[in-house]
């Protein structure tokens, strides 16, 4: 489907009108209009973009302020922007490789996060036999924050079956889970603790809870400054600075947008049980069904979700979202075709 606007909270396809229950706008920022204001109004202070490399003789100050409070909000000791969520992944992974020779990986874990040799974290349900062994040697572990097909924080007592003699760098990828997960939507790293972590990375995308265009990489001080020195971040221009002016100055925005999803999901769960046909929590904006007829149904309904071919799924990926800007009228339409689709094994293939 190609569309000529943005989708909102609805979208126009072929001229025709749809609610629109997909994307990864969580918070709705990328068109909202106080949010949009302080973009243009950045502009005027950075220009469209800034080409540069970011360890060129000149330093735009914008990127240490917005670094330093990325860092506060995740809890960590320091962070680093840069291009996209994928390039966080891409420096990082390149990073632990250069003194790191095993990788292991959750089942389904995000593409950026994997390293060409990782193996899987688990085999027929138990750990991979390599990391319960006595043989001493550093490893990482990649994760995403929240899985696929996953609606709560990854469970990480596995670590506790790992063997002592295994040093554990743990990298977390929070794109789906900064900005929403969390009391204030700080994500999971900091709730992260576990003795037998020598080391804790995270790398996230900005794009999709705050809708600016870029992502950022966090952890301890010295492993920032190594990837400032890294041969592809000097190569590379930085994050563009616009976003990260407009990122600073729309904090208060971006805590209403936060109360107003949550608001929104206790309003579209309130008395109703999904949990027979959708995987679902009420603290999450995100609704997965394995059924090959939903999106055409909701279709039929008058909405559209997110439904296409993810590399690491085995089928049809089916994602309904909710942001901070569906109305009640719109939530009352997806709670009334959810019940109905429940209440109608024709469609429940």
């Amino acid at each position: 489907m190609n569309v000529d606007q943005f989708p909102d909270r609805t979208i126009l396809v072929e001229g025709k009108p749809f609610l629109y229950f997909g994307g990864t706008s969580y918070l709705g920022m990328a068109t909202h209009p106080e949010f949009q204001n302080l973009l243009c109004k950045s502009i005027k202070v950075w220009g469209t973009a800034y080409g540069s490399s970011r360890n060129s003789n000149i330093k735009l100050n914008i990127y240490q302020k917005a670094e330093d409070l990325l860092a506060k909000i995740s809890g960590a000791d320091a962070a680093l922007t840069v291009s996209s969520g994928t390039m966080a992944g891409k420096l990082v992974i390149d990073y632990l490789a250069k003194s790191h020779q095993h990788f292991y990986h959750y089942p389904k874990t995000h593409p950026a996060v994997m390293e060409k040799s990782s193996l899987p974290l688990f085999m027929d349900g138990q750990l991979h036999p390599k990391l319960t062994d006595n043989a001493k040697e550093s490893v990482v572990i990649t994760a995403d924050a929240i899985l696929s097909l996953a609606v709560q924080p990854t469970n990480f007592d596995f670590l506790e079956k790992i063997s002592t003699s295994k040093t554990i760098t743990l990298l977390v990828d929070e794109s789906h889970s900064l900005g929403i997960v969390g009391a204030n939507g700080e994500g999971i790293f900091s709730s992260v603790s576990h003795p037998r972590i020598s080391q804790k990375l995270m790398i996230s995308s900005l794009t999709k809870a705050y809708g600016c265009s870029g992502g950022m990489i966090a952890g301890n001080q010295q492993l920032i400054e190594t990837i400032k020195n890294d041969v592809v971040f000097i190569s590379a221009s930085g994050m563009n600075a616009i976003f990260l002016q407009t990122f600073i100055e729309a904090q208060d925005v971006i805590q209403n947008q936060l109360q107003k999803l949550r608001d929104n999901l206790r309003y579209l769960f309130n008395g109703v049980d999904f949990s027979n046909h959708f995987n679902y929590d009420m603290d999450y904006p995100v609704i997965y069904s394995h059924s090959t007829v939903i999106f055409e149904y909701l279709k039929s309904k008058g909405m559209i979700i997110t439904n296409f071919k993810y590399p690491n799924y085995d089928t049809m990926m089916n994602r309904i979202v909710i942001t901070a800007n569906h109305t009640k009228s719109d939530l009352e339409q997806l709670k009334s075709a959810l019940i109905q689709f429940q209440n109608e094994p024709l469609h429940q293939e």
